[in-house]
């Protein structure tokens, strides 16, 4: 994986702090540490939001706002793209060409724009490759 550029969705993250993940937890937190090591990942704006709503609000055992900022501080070293005017369009054209939902495809532009040759999802379909970015599910044996 430290060969590639790696993009990650808000499924990873979430597990990885999510309590009650069980072996996706496990797996999630062995993906990051390995990103960690590797000088980190690729992710979004608009990752990051999703993570902090989802484990202050959603998850069975929501984690504290301090602490989910403290988290997001964290990957604020990782390379961040941010969603801008030019992000959106080019989520437009993702969605209209392969049928898929404006979040995801607003995900897959961003991998792309931050030149991710691997976007990490269980969200969308593992090794589809939408323009220069491959779909892997880290979590397809669980």
């Amino acid at each position: 994986m430290s060969a590639e550029r790696v993009f990650i969705d808000t499924n990873v993250i979430v597990y990885a702090y999510d309590q009650d993940a069980g072996r996706k937890r496990d797996l999630a937190r062995g993906i990051l540490a390995d990103l960690w090591n590797a000088s980190g990942g690729i992710l979004s704006v608009q990752i990051l939001q999703e993570f902090f709503v989802t484990v202050t609000k959603k998850i069975r055992s929501p984690l504290s706002a301090a602490a989910a900022r403290e988290i997001v501080e964290d990957y604020l070293s990782w390379e961040v793209v941010p969603n801008d005017g030019e992000s959106v369009l080019a989520a437009i054209d993702i969605q209209a060409a392969e049928k898929i939902s404006f979040c995801d495809a607003l995900v897959i532009a961003a991998a792309e724009k931050g030149g991710a040759d691997i976007l990490l999802s269980e969200d969308l379909a593992a090794g589809r490759k939408f323009r220069s970015v491959t779909v892997r599910n880290p979590f397809a044996a669980v």
